[in-house]
Formats: C-alpha cells, sequence, structure tokens
C-alpha cells in the first residue's frame, strides 16, 4: 500500500483529535456514518490515505470545520449561528431547543416536549435529530460536561440497541419514572437492560425493565452553548 502523503497524516491525526474531544471510540463515532470502521481507524493512524468523499462523511455529520480539517486553519468547530429570534438564517425551521432539566421533561402536544421550544437550529448534522437538550451535572462527564448541549433522536425498537452508546432513557413507575442520560449495556437477562455513568466517580450500575421503558432517545451528538 502506498504510503499517505504527509497531508492526510495530518488530517488523520486532527480527524483523532476531534473525535477525542467528543469523547467516542471510533465504532460510535465512524459507525453511524461509515460500516467500514477499519478504514477510518487506519487514517487516523497514519496507515491510509484520505480521499474527498470520506471527508464528505465526516462533515455531513458532524460540526467540524471542514477548513480546520484540511489545513489546520481557523476554529475546529463549526458554529451555529442563530438570529435575534433564535433561529438559524435559512428556510428551514430547524430542530427545537428546549432549555430544561432533564427530571422536568414531559411529553405532549409538542412533539417531543410536552411545552413550546425556546428556539429553533438548523444545523444539517443534526437536522434529523428531535431536540436540543441541556445537559447538567457531572455522571456523564467527560463524554458530556454539564452545560453542553446534546442533540437525540427517538427510537421506537427497544430490542435493538447500539450497546456502550449514550441514550436519554424515560420510564414510566416501575423504574420510579426516571428520565436520565446513560451509557446502556447488555444485561444477561434479556428483559433487562443496565445503564452506566461514563464518571467513573459514578460508580455502580442501575437495571431496569426494557418494559419499562417510555420512551427512549439516541444522543447523537452533542454542541456547546456558544454554538447556539
Amino acid at each position: 500500500m502506498k504510503k499517505p502523503d504527509p497531508q492526510s497524516i495530518k488530517i488523520g491525526l486532527r480527524l483523532k483529535e476531534f473525535r477525542s474531544l467528543q469523547g467516542q471510540g471510533p465504532n460510535e463515532f465512524y459507525g453511524p456514518i461509515n460500516p467500514n470502521v477499519s478504514n477510518y481507524v487506519a487514517i487516523e493512524n497514519g496507515h491510509r490515505s484520505i480521499g474527498s468523499r470520506l471527508i464528505k462523511e465526516v462533515t455531513d455529520n458532524y460540526p467540524i470545520n471542514p477548513e480546520w480539517l484540511r489545513t489546520g486553519k481557523g476554529e475546529m468547530q463549526l458554529a451555529a449561528p442563530v438570529t435575534e429570534m433564535g433561529l438559524m438564517e435559512s428556510d428551514e425551521k430547524g430542530v427545537p431547543f428546549f432549555n430544561v432539566n432533564l427530571s422536568e421533561i414531559s411529553f405532549g402536544e409538542y412533539g417531543v416536549l410536552g411545552e413550546a421550544p425556546e428556539y429553533y437550529v438548523n444545523f444539517r448534522p443534526f437536522n434529523d435529530c428531535d431536540a436540543y437538550l441541556p445537559i447538567y451535572g457531572d455522571s456523564m462527564y467527560p463524554k458530556y460536561a454539564s452545560g453542553e448541549i446534546i442533540a437525540i433522536r427517538e427510537i421506537t425498537n427497544f430490542d435493538v440497541l447500539q450497546w456502550g452508546e449514550a441514550y436519554l432513557v424515560v420510564t414510566d413507575e416501575r423504574s420510579n419514572h426516571m428520565t436520565t442520560v446513560k451509557l446502556v449495556f447488555e444485561h444477561s437477562d434479556a428483559t433487562k437492560i443496565i445503564l452506566r455513568s461514563s464518571n467513573p466517580n459514578f460508580k455502580g450500575d442501575t437495571v431496569i425493565h426494557r418494559d419499562s421503558i417510555q420512551k427512549m432517545f439516541l444522543i447523537k451528538g452533542k454542541v456547546t452553548r456558544n454554538q447556539l
């Protein structure tokens, strides 16, 4: 195999830097956009050149600045500028942002949450999501720090889950009406799942029954407040 050129090696290092700052492993980061995760791992490690198609796959799905990725110039992440009304300057309405604590979430006439959104954000990598929500607390640090904004997308089949991924889980009274963001892992009992914090200081797993889950949302990504 031809040795990658110096530019491709630098792009691979920038990709790895960006992915690491998202707190995601290769499978978690690249899996949703390309099943050949090993190709990207090889690029990160300087063993494979990267073409424009692979660059586009990343920049179409994550808020990474293409100019920074290619040259190292400019900001690493794209900002998502909003107007004074809180709407992106675009013909599309975008995804609603709800400035609520997860423990206060309800569901109702406005679709995802039972209240009107504070504003909408039109940001292409996350425009297939259902809502933006803030994270409070440190149980998911360093994956998600307090004050960051998560983009969530609802799933309907609780039997097909991506183990080790982060989800927003909403339960009924059998699991104490819990609403939480946690990493989800397989349990030896197929009727249950394991919820786990990413912060090692929050020890101990929470085991819930699958049929106590009312709603579940995949955490597709995150942004900071200054991007909104």
